[in-house]
C-alpha cells in the first residue's frame, strides 16, 4: 500500500504527463493539472492538435519518466523571481495563475527532471511512486472556462497507487459504456433528442413514456399517502414574480428570453417555488393549517450550455419532482425528519440501498435570522442521526439562504449520484411576505423547505436505465414477455393469448414477423424482455407456450393461467 494518498499520487501524474508533454511537444503552453475525483488532467496549448493517437506517445514518455524514479524538488520564490521564469519561458497561463495568489501566500515551484511547474504541492518523493497511469481522452477546454479567452486543449488521465486499482477502475469504466444511458435510449428505443426541437429537449417514445408514467404513479400514489397535496402551475410567469422572488438578478443568466404578452414580458419558468408561494399567499394563512405539504410534477427550462448538456443526466427542459414544506418553527423538526425518511423510503423502493446524506451549513455571506439558522441546521442532524446514517458534513456549503441536505445514492457499479436536495429557505419567505396568524393572533413567518426527491424525471430516468444496464425489472419494464410464433400458422392462437394476459393487466406483445425462431429470440433478448414465449404446433395444440427467461434460459412448457401468475407474482414482489 503507497504511504501517499491517490489525490498526491495523481497531481504528481499530472505533473509528469506535462514533461512528456513539453519532452514530445516543445512549445506547448501550460495552464493548470489538477488531480480529481476520477484521476488528473491538464490543460495545453500548443500548435499540435492531439488525436487519439498522441495519448499512446505520451503514455510511454510518462512512463519512461518514472521507470527513472526522478526526484520532485521544491524551491520557494519571490514573486519577482516566479514572473521573471514564466515570462522567460513565455508560459502566459502560468503568470496569470501567478497573479491569483495572495500577496502573503507562499509561491513554490516543483520540479521532476527537466520540467518545473508553478504549483503548491504536495507531491511524491520521485517519479517511480505513481505506479499506475492510464491517459483516457482529449476534449477541448477554454483557459479559465469563459467562452471568450482561447481554447485549450486537456488531456485526461488516471493514476492509481497499484495496477491492479487501474485494472479494477478500467473495467468500471467499460462497465459504465456498456450502461450508458444515451446508447441504451437509442438501443432499446425510450427517448431521442431532436435538432429540429431543440438541443437538451426530450422526446419520450412509447416505450420510455411507459416507464415514465410508472413511476410517475408511484410517486403520486406515496405522496399522497404520506400527507402531500399535488399543485399544478404553469409554464410562465410575468416578470415582476421573477423580480420578486430575485431570479432576475441573481439567474438571469440561466432564463430563457422574455416574451411580450399585453405589454408585459412573461419567463419561462425556471422553478416552480414562487407559483407555489403565490397559492400560499392567496388567502390567510392560520398556523391550524399548517404544515402544508404541497408537490408538484412541474416542467422548468433553464439555459444550459451546449458544452455541458448530456443525454438524460443535463437537459434544458425538464420535470422537476418539487415539494415545498411550510410550516410553523415548532413543527420544523418533525417535518424534516419525515420528509427524510419519506426520501428515502422511495429510493429505497427503487432498488437504491446505499444512500449517503452530506450537510451542508451556513456560508459566511448568508441571509435570515442566525436563531433560524442554528434551528434549521439542528432539525437537519437530529433527522440524519435519526434515519441512522452517517453523514459528511460540508462546513460553509450551504445556499446563502438555508442549509440543506443532499442525499447520495450508490447505483449497481459503485457510482454515486447527487439525488434528493433536502433546502431551508429563509430568502423567499422574506421577499414574498408570507406570513400565517399563530396562536398569538399575530403574524409570523413560517419555514419553507425545498425537495426535490428525484431531482427530475429525466435525470433520474437517466440513472434508472444505467442502474438496470436497460433490463427493467419485471414490475418497471414497458414489455413484460414476447409471445413468438415460429411460423405463420400459430400468429392467431399467439394474439389470443396476448389479449389473455393483456386483459390481465400484463405489457405483452406478439412479434409475428416472419423471421427465424432463433433470430426473434436474439432481438428479444437484446431488448431486454424478461420473458419469452415460444409457441409451435405442440403449444398451440396444448393451449400453452414454451417459456423462456432472458436471465434463466428455459422454464419449460407452461399454461397461460400459470405464466400470467408467475409474472403477476415477479409484480407482486417487485423482482
Amino acid at each position: 500500500m503507497s504511504k501517499f494518498s491517490v489525490e498526491t499520487i495523481r497531481h504528481s501524474a499530472a505533473h509528469i504527463m506535462a514533461a512528456a508533454v513539453q519532452k514530445l511537444f516543445p512549445d506547448a503552453k501550460f495552464d493548470i493539472g489538477p488531480a480529481t475525483e476520477d484521476g488528473f488532467y491538464y490543460d495545453f496549448d500548443m500548435s499540435h492538435r492531439l488525436v487519439p493517437e498522441d495519448l499512446e506517445k505520451i503514455e510511454n514518455e510518462m512512463r519512461h519518466l518514472i521507470n527513472q524514479k526522478l526526484p520532485f524538488t521544491v524551491r520557494n520564490l519571490t514573486r519577482a523571481e516566479a514572473e521573471t521564469i514564466l515570462r522567460e519561458r513565455e508560459q502566459n497561463f502560468k503568470l496569470e495563475r501567478l497573479a491569483d495568489i495572495p500577496e502573503a501566500a507562499e509561491i513554490t515551484f516543483y520540479s521532476c527532471g527537466d520540467f518545473t511547474d508553478l504549483c503548491r504541492g504536495p507531491h511524491v518523493e520521485h517519479s517511480g511512486q505513481i505506479g499506475a497511469v492510464k491517459l483516457m481522452s482529449i476534449a477541448g477546454s477554454y483557459f479559465r472556462g469563459k467562452e471568450n479567452n482561447p481554447m485549450l486543449q486537456r488531456i485526461y488521465g488516471t493514476a492509481f497507487a497499484e495496477k491492479s486499482e487501474l485494472h479494477d477502475y478500467l473495467q468500471r469504466i467499460e462497465e459504465a459504456k456498456r450502461r450508458d444511458h444515451r446508447k441504451l435510449g437509442t438501443e432499446l428505443d425510450l427517448f431521442s433528442f431532436s435538432e429540429n426541437v431543440g438541443p437538451g429537449l426530450v422526446l419520450w417514445h412509447p416505450k420510455g413514456a411507459f416507464i415514465r408514467h410508472t413511476f410517475e404513479t408511484i410517486w403520486k400514489e406515496e405522496h399522497y399517502k404520506n400527507g402531500y397535496q399535488m399543485l399544478y402551475t404553469p409554464h410562465i410567469g410575468r416578470s415582476a414574480l421573477w423580480e420578486t422572488s430575485g431570479h432576475l438578478e441573481f439567474y438571469k443568466d440561466a432564463m430563457y428570453s422574455p416574451m411580450k404578452i399585453d405589454n408585459f414580458d412573461y419567463y419561462t419558468k425556471p422553478m416552480n417555488c414562487p407559483f407555489h408561494i403565490e397559492i400560499y399567499k392567496s388567502r390567510l394563512r392560520s398556523y391550524r393549517e399548517l404544515p402544508l405539504r404541497w408537490s408538484e410534477l412541474g416542467t422548468v427550462y433553464r439555459y444550459e450550455k451546449s458544452g455541458v448538456l448530456h443525454g438524460l443526466l443535463r437537459v434544458r427542459g425538464f420535470t422537476q419532482d418539487d415539494a415545498h414544506i411550510i410550516c410553523t418553527p415548532e413543527q420544523i423538526e418533525d417535518e424534516i425528519a419525515e420528509v427524510l425518511r419519506f426520501s428515502l423510503s422511495i429510493w429505497q423502493a427503487f432498488g437504491f440501498t446505499e444512500i449517503k446524506p452530506y450537510l451542508a451549513t451556513k456560508p459566511e455571506k448568508a441571509v435570515g435570522d442566525p436563531a433560524r439558522w442554528a434551528k434549521a441546521l439542528q432539525a437537519l442532524e437530529r433527522a440524519v442521526k435519526k434515519a441512522g446514517l452517517n453523514c459528511e458534513v460540508d462546513e460553509g456549503g450551504g445556499a446563502f439562504y438555508g442549509p440543506k441536505i443532499d442525499l447520495k445514492v450508490k447505483d449497481a457499479i459503485g457510482r454515486e449520484w447527487q439525488t434528493t436536495t433536502i433546502q431551508f429557505d429563509f430568502n423567499l419567505p422574506e421577499r414574498f411576505n408570507m406570513t400565517y396568524v399563530g396562536d398569538d393572533g399575530q403574524r409570523h413567518q413560517p419555514f419553507m423547505v425545498h425537495r426535490a426527491l428525484f431531482g427530475s424525471l429525466e435525470r433520474f430516468f437517466g440513472i434508472l436505465v444505467e442502474q438496470y444496464a436497460g433490463a427493467f425489472p419485471v414490475w418497471l419494464a414497458p414489455e413484460q414477455a414476447r409471445i413468438l410464433p415460429i411460423s405463420e400458422k400459430q400468429i392467431d392462437f399467439a394474439h389470443r393469448v396476448c389479449r389473455e394476459m393483456r386483459a390481465s393487466g400484463l405489457r405483452v406483445e406478439v412479434d409475428p414477423r416472419a423471421s427465424s425462431i432463433g433470430a426473434k429470440i436474439k432481438e428479444a433478448r437484446n431488448e431486454r424482455i424478461q420473458y419469452l414465449l415460444v409457441v409451435g404446433d405442440k403449444e398451440m395444440e396444448n393451449g400453452t407456450c414454451a417459456v423462456r427467461s432472458r436471465r434463466e434460459d428455459q422454464l419449460g412448457e407452461m399454461s397461460v393461467a400459470d405464466i400470467i401468475a408467475k409474472i403477476q407474482d415477479d409484480v407482486a414482489k417487485k423482482i
